[in-house]
């Protein structure tokens, strides 16, 4: 018996901007980090970073469908049932974030609003060395997320054979007819 394969419209665009935005604004503030010549380039980054945060923090609570916290909180039992049925060999699929990917979304966040207060505070002086130290730490345990993150998309498309890239940039994803939609 073949398995039908429809489309399904998973990522809104204004969800798909705030990804890709973010991406942006979080590598060139990555990047210009340690250069005093592009300080104010760091510094517009890091406050359009903080913008997309504040406004994906509301858009969670009142966007659409998959967008919402609501729909992927990840509670300890999903994760830990998750982790098991990856460890077993039968992923668990879900049509929005799997438990691991939302944990991932929360640490993202979390850690970008403390990259982004710290930086404010120690561009105003505020601080001393402990906000610096704090910028710095925060920042650097995103990226380390943001290399979980790669690889959890990149493993999650191979198990599922679909390409989560595309539809992060499509909005769309093909579900297979008997794949609960989770």
């Amino acid at each position: 018996m073949q398995t039908e394969v429809k489309p399904i419209r998973v990522w809104d665009l204004p969800t798909r901007l705030f990804h890709w935005s973010l991406v942006a604004s979080f590598a060139i503030a990555f990047l210009t980090a340690e250069s005093e010549k592009l300080r104010d380039i760091h510094v517009v980054a890091g406050y359009t970073l903080a913008g997309l945060i504040v406004f994906r923090l509301l858009w969670g609570f009142v966007g659409g469908g998959y967008s919402r916290f609501a729909e992927f909180l990840p509670t300890p039992h999903k994760l830990v049932g998750y982790i098991k049925s990856l460890l077993n060999g039968t992923p668990q699929h879900y049509v929005g974030h799997n438990p691991a990917g939302a944990v991932a979304i929360f640490l993202l966040l979390g850690f970008g609003m403390v990259a982004a207060a710290s930086g404010w505070a120690a561009y105003e002086d505020m601080g001393g060395n402990f906000m610096e130290e704090l910028h710095e730490g925060a920042s650097n345990g995103m990226m380390a997320i943001v290399a979980i993150h790669i690889a959890g998309v990149i493993v999650s498309s191979w198990l599922h054979q679909e390409n989560l890239v595309l539809a992060m940039i499509t909005g769309w994803k093909k579900i297979r007819s008997g794949n609960p939609a989770a």
